[in-house]
C-alpha cells in the first residue's frame, strides 16, 4: 500500500513539474444540447516567464504584438513575470513624482524608464506579479481592465484576502483606501500591450522612491500585508498558477 501511495505521488510531483512554466492553451470545453454541440468561448495561452528585465519584457510583448497585429489568433497570450527593479513612466507621467535622487536610484540600481503605457510613475520589482495581456481588444478599453480587475480580485480571494474591487478613477484594484494592484495599457490597432502590476509581497520601502501613480498619500498594500495566518502565498510564482488561468479567461470573455 506504502509502495502504491508513493508512486501515486511521485507521478503527480513529475506531472506538476512538466506542466509549470509552459504554454498553456486548454482545448475548448465541448457542450451537447439536444443531440448539437456548443463550444464554449477558449482562453488564450498564459505563461510564467519568471524573473524579466524591463526591456526584455517589452521586447516580447511587442513580438506577440506585431504577431497579432498579422493576423495570428494563437500569438494572443497572457504575459506573467516579475521584474528587476525599475521605476517607468507612463504616458502622462510627472518627472517630479520620482522622488529618490538620481544617485539613490544609481547606488540601488534602479533605472527609470519612459513607457508607452498609460499613467504616471510606479515601481515594479520582486515581490511584484506583472500581469501583461497581449490580446484583440472584445470591448472597450474600461471593460477590459474592469474584467482583470475583477480576475486579480478573484486571486487575491483566493488567499483569503476580500474586498478588493475595480475604482475607474483613480484607476486600479483597491482594498479600501489602499491599493493593491496598478494598470497602464498601450493600444495600437486594438491590440493590448503592459497591463496590471499586482502587489504580492512589494517591499514597502519600494514606494519611498516615488508618488506612485501620481496619488500622493495613497497607500499601497500587498497580498502578504492581508492575508490570513497560513495563507500568504509562498511566491510570485504561486500566484502566477493562480492567475494564469482565470485572467486568460478574463481577457476573452
Amino acid at each position: 500500500m506504502r509502495r502504491r501511495v508513493r508512486g501515486a505521488a511521485g507521478r503527480l510531483r513529475r506531472r506538476r513539474h512538466r506542466t509549470r512554466g509552459a504554454d498553456r492553451l486548454p482545448r475548448p470545453r465541448v457542450l451537447r444540447r439536444g443531440g448539437g454541440r456548443v463550444v464554449s468561448s477558449p482562453t488564450v495561452r498564459w505563461r510564467w516567464l519568471g524573473r524579466v528585465d524591463y526591456a526584455t519584457a517589452r521586447r516580447l510583448q511587442e513580438g506577440y504584438r506585431d504577431r497579432v497585429l498579422a493576423g495570428d489568433p494563437e500569438a494572443e497570450v497572457v504575459l506573467l513575470l516579475e521584474h528587476d527593479p525599475v521605476i517607468t513612466l507612463g504616458r502622462s507621467a510627472d518627472p517630479a513624482h520620482v522622488v529618490a535622487g538620481e544617485a539613490e536610484l544609481a547606488r540601488r540600481g534602479i533605472p527609470v524608464v519612459r513607457t508607452r503605457r498609460g499613467g504616471d510613475v510606479t515601481y515594479h520589482g520582486p515581490g511584484q506579479l506583472m500581469v501583461y495581456p497581449v490580446v484583440r481588444l472584445r470591448r472597450g478599453v474600461v471593460a477590459f481592465l474592469e474584467s482583470v480587475a475583477r480576475a486579480l480580485a478573484e486571486v487575491a480571494a483566493h488567499y483569503g484576502v476580500h474586498g478588493a474591487a475595480w475604482r475607474r478613477d483613480p484607476a486600479g484594484l483597491w482594498i479600501g483606501d489602499a491599493k493593491l494592484a496598478a494598470c497602464g495599457i498601450h493600444l495600437r490597432r486594438g491590440v493590448t500591450s503592459h497591463g496590471w502590476a499586482f502587489n504580492v509581497a512589494t517591499p514597502p520601502d519600494a514606494w519611498s522612491l516615488i508618488v506612485p501613480c501620481g496619488l500622493r498619500g495613497a497607500r499601497q498594500v500587498s497580498l502578504a500585508d492581508r492575508a490570513p495566518p497560513g495563507r500568504a502565498p509562498a511566491s510570485v510564482a504561486e500566484v502566477a498558477e493562480v492567475a494564469g488561468p482565470i485572467v486568460a479567461r478574463a481577457v476573452v470573455s
